[in-house]
């Protein structure tokens, strides 16, 4: 390719709504141009990056047993609304209706296609396992998107699907397939941890993600310092502390606090640590009152909440809420409250006693409610946020916090999808048995946001070879000079017939200033460069762009020195 035919026109600055370096350099460098808030198209130079990357993962996935297949975009409500997944994606999936009045949806993930596509043509035991999948585009419609490509509207992912018979035979793909994940993110040379994660609306009991470690990440991580434990900061748990030991126990006293509604104002009124404090944050799930127990210097993980109460959708109180049952805001306690009430409970509430909590009454709370006798606990449940500092729940050792951005999502489905959709097969004994499913995700267009967020310097991009759009540059520096064009074209050609991605900086309008910026900020891995001096002193120098280093080597050797550099280059 000659950068004079090349589509890209490199930016000086960067559009003033880009704030993080992934979408400020992915513009700059002219990979992507938005079309819309969280809508983007890909040019030349983002394109080829992403072809680089899909070609990774398609190799990974074949050897991996996979086979890709195709499926729409476009999809019917019926299916999703048989998994509960309609209600639940709730207007974060694009839903509309076409002529004949039947609800449709954009496909943010695809597993209520891919299950009767199985159940229809696989039927026998025999058949299994099969392990299915595509890259296509998916469609979310975010609240808020930011962040360039970290938080799009419209993104490209690789989505896998397996099937199988039974627990250990969907463990084993499992297994397959995470060890096939690694492999994709080794070789796209990212930075990147394997945590414990949040299904989501996905579903299933065991699920990783594969997060790169960026300090603009919108997803938090914990991880011990004994590297024993690492998970999704809205999965992360804490080891509980010890229940209280038995003993003497205060009254409960009900006691005015006007205008005291905060745990931090009623703490200071009366003198006791947050600790001591008892929280009873209220949600509505599915028209149910639930109330969530938690020491007053916790926060509650609304994910985990979700996820106690799934299926139905859980949201916090609103203002009506409290006036509609009765509750006074800011002053409610779990003593009183009716059985109609799901009253859930932190782990870490059993370590508590005399709390001090809401009297359910304006401007009143109490002190000394005690668990068993003043107030109950319907479920026990791990719903608080793990924050650092926290114990490891495996061995105890002192939990730290990270940033990233989730590059990958594996999930063992079991059953969550076949039972609903009636997909079976036919078994050795002949009964009719579910699938055994699994699913796993790779953000394809993320992989590329995460290495321009990883690689990066003043000057631009510093791609890893395996994802930049073409390894090597051949920048001529005096176009004016005939030997110098020559060379440059001579060196250009026998670079690509060694089979390497090479492209030719032959602008007649550029300066070399101009070109050696282009070549830093489009993050080229190798840059030959050919000048009047060299060409009178038979020198050709090479840079590397990762490193830094530069080497000047005998113009008849350069093609196998610049060969040799880009082996050695990330």
């Amino acid at each position: 390719m000659r950068m004079s035919k090349l589509f890209a026109r490199t930016l000086r600055e960067a559009p003033a709504e880009a704030d993080v370096a992934s979408h400020k350099l992915l513009i700059r460098a002219a990979y992507i141009r938005k079309l819309m808030a969280g809508v983007y198209t890909w040019l030349p130079l983002g394109w080829r990056t992403i072809r680089k990357a899909e070609r990774i993962i398609r190799e990974e996935m074949d050897a991996a047993g996979g086979q890709e297949i195709r499926m729409p975009i476009v999809l019917p409500a019926e299916p999703w609304k048989a998994t509960g997944r309609w209600q639940t994606y709730g207007e974060l999936m694009f839903k509309l209706r076409d002529r004949h009045d039947r609800e449709l949806g954009l496909g943010p993930t695809q597993e209520e296609v891919v299950t009767p596509l199985v159940a229809a043509e696989f039927t026998s035991y025999r058949d299994l396992p099969v392990n299915l999948y595509q890259i296509e585009w998916k469609y979310r419609d975010e609240f808020r998107p930011r962040f360039g490509l970290l938080r799009a509207r419209e993104f490209l992912m690789k989505d896998v699907y397996s099937f199988d018979r039974d627990d250990r035979s969907m463990g084993a793909s499992y297994e397959a397939m995470v060890d096939a994940y690694r492999k994709v993110f080794d070789r796209c040379g990212l930075d990147y941890r394997v945590v414990e994660g949040d299904p989501g609306e996905i579903g299933g009991d065991v699920n990783h993600e594969f997060i790169a470690v960026v300090s603009v990440g919108e997803d938090e991580f914990v991880y011990c310092e004994n590297g024993d434990y690492a998970a999704d900061l809205e999965a992360a748990m804490a080891r509980p502390p010890a229940p209280a030991p038995p003993g003497d126990r205060g009254p409960m006293t009900p006691l005015d606090t006007p205008g005291r509604s905060s745990i931090q104002s009623v703490s200071e009124l009366l003198g006791r640590p947050p600790a001591e404090m008892l929280k009873c944050i209220l949600y509505d799930a599915g028209g149910r009152t639930v109330a969530v127990l938690i020491p007053g210097d916790r926060e509650v993980n609304d994910d985990k909440v979700a996820r106690v109460m799934w299926p139905a959708p859980v949201r916090l109180f609103e203002e009506d809420d409290f006036k509609a049952r009765g509750l006074v805001k800011g002053f409610v306690g779990p003593q009183g409250l009716s059985d109609d009430v799901t009253i859930i409970a932190d782990r870490s509430v059993r370590a508590g006693h005399d709390w001090v909590t809401g009297a359910n009454a304006a401007d009143r709370h109490v002190t000394g409610a005690n668990l068993d006798r003043d107030f109950r606990v319907d479920r026990w449940e791990d719903v608080a946020q793990v924050r650092e500092g926290d114990p490891c729940p495996r061995c105890g050792g002192t939990l730290g916090l990270a940033r990233g951005m989730v590059l990958g999502h594996t999930y063992q489905l079991g059953t969550r999808y076949s039972k609903p959709l009636k997909a079976t097969f036919v078994d050795e004994d002949g009964t009719e048995q579910p699938y055994e499913m699994g699913c796993y995700g790779i953000g394809v267009t993320r992989i590329v946001a995460a290495a321009a967020e990883q690689f990066n310097d003043d000057g631009g991009l510093k791609l890893p070879k395996a994802l930049a759009p073409y390894e090597v540059v051949v920048i001529p520096t005096n176009m004016d000079l005939p030997a110098v064009v020559e060379t440059a074209e001579r060196l250009y050609a026998e670079l690509a017939v060694l089979g390497l991605d090479v492209v030719l900086d032959d602008r007649a309008d550029a300066t070399a200033g101009v070109k050696f910026a282009d070549a830093d900020l489009i993050g080229f891995p190798i840059q030959v460069v050919i000048g009047k001096r060299g060409i009178e002193s038979g020198k050709v120098d090479l840079k590397a762009r990762a490193t830094g280093e530069r080497r000047q080597v005998p113009l008849e050797g350069a093609v196998q020195a610049a060969q040799d550099l880009l082996a050695g280059a990330p």
